[in-house]
């Protein structure tokens, strides 16, 4: 896209927000009635010290212009008729080589700038502004009696903007400092504004944010920075298409922008600043919040959360909820440099996402110790299965009430090389942090298949082995053809189970896609769901069906001292029992858990209380059969 269409596109969103409104309202869209996007009367409304047309005649006289010539007479005439035209600061120096040192000082709107000088000449000046990082943005109008075309071609390269020639006529430099200003004001516009929702942008963010903290650490007054990250907004684009996506963003801006501006004035505002959105790329927002006190910001962070949470239905898709999570960091406790104090704000974001959609963190120092921790971790894990550090192991399944190993578990085991050793929900977690869970999930497939052939090779008598998939990065069609391929190599579908998590992520997909995994279910593969209580819910089990809910191991790793934990498991199983589904328990560390799932008639267990994890030899040798019953553990005394 040219730089020129590129300009019209942003103009269009931030001048004009409602001119495609008749067009929209013939094709469907996200937006519900009264919740378009952001007006610019809105947009005002919210920022108006950001409005780049407010008191346009006033504003650009206002501008500072900066005069560099060596002939006096020229500058007090100049002086003279920009007076005339209502420019009222006017700075100049007829020394050239004072003027960058000068404009350091205090750069200028607009400079008017003599090429032919002694010393130190316009193009050397020219020269020395494109080299500086701030000054190389300053307007220059060239002033020159020279008509030499190769001089125009050099000053324009060098960054001149506009040329009048000497003598200047007084109307013609006035309409040409008018229009180089405007035109300035308005690039200057755009490059701190977002061209979708027309909220200021992080660059604006980073200005703003230094004029707050040096109010707040003036008066010791804490605030706070706030990203509100949409969650899965990535999946809606892929199902919908971007355009969606896009209305989604400009729907949720309107949202938050009348969330923030209930606050002007308020508990949240300083003397000199009000509360401040701030959109990001991508799928974020920002809020700087100039003054929060602990039981305000518990109350504008909830409201927040509950008013970012938009739902809408398009033809041929389920109806979609979208929700937000929120990263806080607060100032000066969690840092007093707008670098430092944005890092740990999208910290605190990630980990809210971690920890599930519709949720908020604020920063804790753990949270970059982990993130350093983890950033070494994603990259070394790349390297890993080319290293041979990850093996896969099995793990047995228990019939509760028999005792009979009916099943395995796979089970992937990192072995760093510092000692530590990652496996199971965590290794998965990390995986798909750094988005290798397609290729660990595709490597677990190879050595599965592999290891099966070998059981059957030596007459062991097969059980299903369960596997767990992440959803978080891949699509359940890519999974599908995952899964046929090992089918297609041998693998039989009776001896694959697939224990699907993170499956919150089918909720911004298209039908067709759980559809995928259903038909992987009528070949005879059974389908579970893992992590339910947590990333999966009640919703899921309509969306999805499944032949086994597994409960997060956080509910029975509670249950001796969270009567509540233990009243949810107990409700989870009642579930599973009315929808005639099996229930899993997972992570079975103790003979009272297991004894606590036989009584209340639970199906299976897994878990170091039936066995550790073994490799695939050993668990053959163990707990596989060549004929005849299956291996019974021996089951903890209290189970007799």
């Amino acid at each position: 896209m040219s730089k020129i269409e590129d300009g019209a596109r942003q103009r269009r969103h931030v001048m004009d927000f409602d001119s495609d409104r008749d067009m929209q309202a013939t094709q469907p869209t996200v937006f519900a009635p009264g919740e378009d996007r952001l007006s610019l009367q809105e947009l005002r409304a919210l920022a108006p010290q950001q409005d780049p047309w407010r008191n346009r005649a006033t504003g650009l006289s206002d501008a500072l212009i900066m005069m560099v010539d060596d002939e006096m007479l020229n500058i007090e005439m100049t002086e003279a008729f920009l007076a005339d035209a209502g420019y009222r600061h006017f700075v100049h120096t007829d020394q050239p080589e004072r003027a960058v040192p000068m404009m350091r000082k205090r750069p200028p709107g607009v400079l008017l700038l003599d090429l032919s000088m002694p010393k130190v000449s316009g193009l050397d000046i020219l020269a020395a502004l494109r080299e500086d990082a701030v000054l190389r943005h300053v307007p220059v109008i060239v002033l020159t009696s020279s008509t030499d075309p190769q001089v125009k071609i050099k000053a324009l390269a060098l960054g001149a903007m506009d040329f009048l020639s000497k003598p200047v006529d007084p109307s013609e430099l006035a309409l040409r400092i008018r229009n180089t200003l405007a035109a300035s004001a308005y690039r200057e516009f755009l490059g701190q504004h977002d061209g979708l929702t027309g909220l200021p942008n992080k660059q604006r963010y980073r200005k703003d944010m230094a004029a707050v903290l040096e109010e707040a650490l003036g008066s010791e007054q804490p605030g706070a920075l706030i990203h509100v990250g949409v969650d899965n907004l990535g999946r809606i684009n892929d199902a919908l298409g971007r355009g969606v996506g896009d209305q989604l963003l400009q729907r949720l801006a309107k949202r938050l922008a009348s969330c923030v501006q209930t606050e002007h004035g308020g508990e949240l505002s300083s003397e000199r600043h009000n509360p401040s959105l701030y959109r990001f790329d991508g799928d974020e927002f920002a809020i700087l919040v100039p003054s929060m006190e602990g039981g305000t910001s518990a109350a504008f962070i909830s409201k927040l959360l509950e008013d970012s949470t938009v739902n809408f239905q398009r033809p041929g898709f389920p109806e979609l909820f979208v929700t937000c999570s929120i990263g806080v960091s607060v100032f000066p406790n969690d840092g007093t440099e707008p670098d430092v104090l944005m890092r740990n704000a999208g910290l605190a974001l990630r980990h809210a996402k971690l920890a599930g959609p519709h949720r908020y963190e604020f920063f804790s120092p753990q949270f970059k110790d982990m993130a350093v921790s983890r950033l070494d971790l994603s990259a070394e894990l790349r390297h890993a299965v080319s290293r041979d550090e990850i093996e896969l192991l099995y793990e047995p399944r228990v019939e509760l009430s028999s005792g009979r190993v009916v099943a395995g578990e796979a089970v992937l085991r990192w072995k760093h090389a510092s000692g530590r050793v990652i496996e199971g929900d965590e290794l998965m977690d990390l995986a798909g942090s750094s988005e290798m869970d397609a290729v660990l999930s595709g490597w677990l497939f190879e050595m599965l298949l592999k290891h099966m052939k070998n059981w059957r090779g030596a007459g062991m008598q097969l059980v299903p082995i369960a596997v767990k998939v992440s959803l978080a990065n891949m699509r359940p069609s890519d999974l599908v053809y995952m899964v046929s391929a090992a089918l297609g190599s041998g693998l039989e579908a009776r001896h694959l189970a697939l224990e699907l998590q993170q499956v919150s992520a089918l909720d911004n997909l298209p039908a067709k896609e759980a559809a995928a995994i259903a038909g992987l279910r009528k070949k005879g593969v059974r389908i579970a769901l893992g992590r339910f209580g947590a990333s999966a819910s009640v919703s899921h089990l309509r969306q999805l069906p499944c032949d086994e809910i597994i409960p997060d191991a956080s509910f029975l790793r509670d249950i001796e001292r969270d009567a509540a934990a233990q009243g949810m498991l107990l409700g989870i199983g009642d579930l599973a029992r009315r929808l005639k589904l099996a229930c899993v328990a997972c992570g079975v560390e103790t003979a009272q858990q297991a004894a606590f799932l036989k009584k209340n008639g639970w199906d299976q267990g897994q878990g170091r209380c039936f066995g550790e994890a073994a490799t695939a030899l050993m668990f053959a040798a163990r707990w596989l059969t060549r004929g005849g019953r299956p291996v019974r553990v021996p089951m903890p005394s209290d189970l007799s």
